[in-house]
């Protein structure tokens, strides 16, 4: 091979090599990244089935979460809205 040869064939592998870092880069911190039509690619696209499962475990969480928060009330509702003599029984019989 000629001088002339390998000189293109490290041009190319330079420009290949970079190319592939910065797409690296890009999509390490979440920027668009181009793919070979000049469109765009976001992470949040490729992760999109990893969001819908956070969020719904999150859901689940949360409406379990709301269900005691629902019992509590209820409770304290009825403590409020019974008659001081009944609670004050309740108490003494678990005395």
């Amino acid at each position: 091979m000629s001088s002339g040869q390998i000189f293109v064939l490290a041009i190319i592998g330079m420009s290949t090599l970079s190319w592939v870092i910065t797409s690296w880069i890009r999509a390490k911190h979440g920027y668009p990244i181009e793919n070979e039509w000049s469109g765009t690619v976001t992470k949040e696209e490729a992760s999109s089935d990893r969001k819908i499962e956070l969020l719904s475990s999150e859901n689940e969480k949360l409406t379990g979460q709301i269900a005691r928060l629902e019992e509590r009330i209820a409770v304290l509702e009825r403590i409020a809205t019974d008659p001081a003599e009944r609670v004050a029984r309740q108490i003494d019989a678990l005395r």
